[in-house]
């Protein structure tokens, strides 16, 4: 019998069922239709012995130092701040748009305080931000929307910006320094030895079995346990019985190239020609040092594995209502992008994931039977009397 059945191995399983095994003593079993551990964050050496990302570029950021100190629990980290170039009008230029930017493509001069009132002055205004469109256009106006996010996000997510909620380009700030660092977390880094060997001692515990190319439906009947975590799709748990909920894929192609280094940055974007969004070169995420470089080119599509929920209010709609039947369903806790339909990170998965294991050991704790007391210990009394269970 096992305590808990763990229905995929990337970061909000693997954290869980960490935290189980090796603070509550709990029996796990982790199961992933996938022939690896990792979810999405997985990487490999590939044939020429380079390591890449299978799944496209995974980029470790956070403000969380509880986050970042409980992974590197499990592995040590090679500092690193994450750059992207965008190609538009035939210029390699920063992304996101700060002072460089704007001088590099209109062959300017500006200061900071120049470029502010540049913003100021193409800025439209905007009564109610409400979709993608409206963030953008507010800070840097129509053309640089144009240049630099309407045919992006239309590549990225088959919809006009306009259509889409307005946390999409939200995530993407402007600047007025030269500051060319895609985020700004506190913590910014990669694996020292990549994401796959950080799940590995993650999940390295005699309490935790582990079952690949398995889809929980084919044992969940003949596998005994007492409770599940599952970090899948909600609408597949809930047999779709409201209807599929949308996501956007992305094919990959990946290459290997002759020569030691191929782009200028370790991220360009192409907002604007071709139908891939983006190309990466793994090296310059990792550190490695070989005399080939590996690439990958991602093309979004919207058939495949599930990796983007779509922001749209209609979608948000029929998501509440597999949450409320997600809430019913006694025995059962969702966790994760996928099973809260949401576009975390992943400090923000690890973060949820720590968070549902601290309410299971809370929930655990408040059910034991309250040992007695024994009269006139007055430490023991005391303890009881001012026990403030939100502390615990």
């Amino acid at each position: 019998m096992f305590d808990y059945l763990i229905v995929g191995a990337g970061f909000a399983g693997s954290v869980l069922a960490e935290r189980l095994a090796t603070r509550s003593n709990k029996k796990v079993l982790v199961i992933d239709k996938r022939s690896h551990i990792g979810g999405n964050a997985y990487d490999h050496y590939n044939e020429d012995g380079i390591l890449i990302h299978k799944y496209g570029p995974h980029i470790f950021h956070t403000n969380s130092k509880d986050v970042f100190d409980y992974l590197g629990n499990f592995t040590d980290w090679r500092p690193y701040e994450h750059r992207v170039l965008a190609s538009v009008d035939g210029q390699l230029v920063p992304m996101p748009i700060n002072l460089d930017t704007i001088n590099k493509l209109y062959g300017l001069s500006l200061t900071s305080f120049e470029v502010e009132q540049f913003f100021e002055s193409v800025a439209e205004e905007v009564p109610v931000i409400k979709t993608s469109e409206d963030v953008v256009v507010s800070k840097v106006g129509r053309e640089l929307y144009n240049k630099f996010f309407k045919n992006y996000t239309n590549k990225q997510w088959g919809l006009d910006p306009s259509q889409l909620d307005k946390s999409v380009t939200s995530r993407v700030p402007t600047r007025t320094n030269r500051d060319d660092r895609y985020f700004t977390d506190t913590y910014q880094a990669m694996p020292l030895h990549g994401y796959t060997r950080m799940f590995e001692k993650m999940l390295d515990h005699p309490n935790i079995k582990i079952m690949l190319n398995t889809d929980y439906h084919e044992i969940i009947k003949f596998i005994p346990f007492k409770e599940m975590i599952f970090t899948g799709p909600v609408d597949e748990y809930f047999d779709f019985q409201f209807g599929k909920l949308p996501y956007r894929s992305l094919e990959f192609k990946h290459d290997t190239l002759s020569k030691e280094q191929h782009l200028a940055a370790p991220v360009v974007n192409y907002p604007n020609e071709h139908a891939y969004t983006r190309i990466t070169e793994f090296k310059a995420l990792t550190g490695q040092t070989h005399p080939k470089t590996a690439i990958v080119y991602e093309y979004p599509q919207a058939e495949g594995d599930p990796y983007y929920p779509v922001p749209m209010p209609e979608n948000a709609e029929l998501y509440a209502k597999y949450k409320k039947l997600a809430d019913e369903t006694t025995g059962v806790h969702f966790v994760g992008r996928l099973a809260t339909y949401k576009y975390y990170n992943m400090d923000q998965v690890v973060a949820q994931a720590l968070t549902l294991y601290k309410k299971l050991t809370e929930k655990e704790e408040a059910a034991k039977p309250v040992r007695p007391v024994i009269a006139g210990s007055a430490s023991l009394v005391d303890k009881l009397v001012s026990r403030d269970p939100a502390k615990e």
